[in-house]
């Protein structure tokens, strides 16, 4: 399937047409769903509405079918969950993480919005493990009822050929992010690669360079260069300093 890039304005159609019924009533007849699922079908996409509070998945295109072999009715994080490569459970936690964290900022200051994705390997319908692309836009909204919902796109984004090293990471409120995947969207991660998040992540948990390299089968030496390394990406002179700005981030 060749991919067609198209302008994303169509979702922020999507939310003014359905926002007033809180996206209870969608209707596939609708000329803004018949292209949506259009573009989608093309570019191998689907898209999810989800009410964070209630933590309720509220509409799911008929696409999720088709990529994930998922009926709407039997779709709940549980699915992700089971569906996911096991060396992404990191990543996915720190995802639902994430949306938790800036739907409560968006909730008490009862307005904004935030934009938050990644990439993620999950089972298809074919059983295969897929590079997705899940990107989420959390907007408040006053009316039926106050609430904080997730509009989520996810794309396959196979084609990019990212290997088992490389991800994608964002979050925030650059909104010219929220856009089809491109090669230089994509590319925008974590500084720290999958080893050296793995071993701050040790650190952070009291463990020293000799149980690091126990735990991992390293050597001490090369767990010792790891953390140089952390330490010059992150332009950090502690440890400490680089472990007090991940927690924030939640990326620890």
């Amino acid at each position: 399937m060749t991919p067609s890039p198209y302008n994303y304005n169509i979702f922020f159609d999507f939310i003014e047409s359905y926002l007033p019924t809180g996206f209870l009533s969608i209707h596939e007849d609708d000329p803004i769903m018949q292209r949506l699922e259009e573009v989608m079908e093309v570019n191998d996409q689907f898209l999810t509405v989800i009410h964070l509070e209630k933590i309720k998945y509220l509409y799911c295109s008929k696409r999720s079918n088709q990529v994930l072999g998922v009926e709407f009715s039997q779709l709940n994080p549980a699915h992700y969950q089971a569906a996911i490569h096991p060396d992404d459970l990191d990543r996915l936690a720190w995802r639902n993480c994430q949306i938790l964290k800036e739907e409560g900022k968006i909730f008490l200051q009862k307005k904004g919005s935030a934009l938050l994705s990644c990439t993620l390997r999950f089972r298809n319908r074919n059983g295969n493990f897929v590079n997705f692309l899940g990107q989420d836009y959390l907007f408040y909204a006053g009316t039926p009822n106050e609430a904080v919902f997730g509009l989520r796109i996810v794309t396959n984004v196979d084609w990019c050929k990212m290997n088992n090293n490389s991800f994608h990471q964002y979050v925030g409120k650059d909104f010219s992010l929220f856009r089809y995947p491109d090669e230089d969207l994509l590319k925008i991660a974590s500084a720290f690669s999958k080893r050296e998040l793995e071993i701050i992540k040790m650190i952070e948990s009291g463990l020293g360079s000799k149980e690091i390299a126990e735990k991992l089968f390293l050597s001490v030496h090369t767990v010792n260069t790891h953390r140089t390394n952390i330490l010059e990406k992150s332009g950090k002179n502690q440890i400490s300093e680089l472990l007090y700005e991940l927690k924030e981030q939640g990326l620890v």
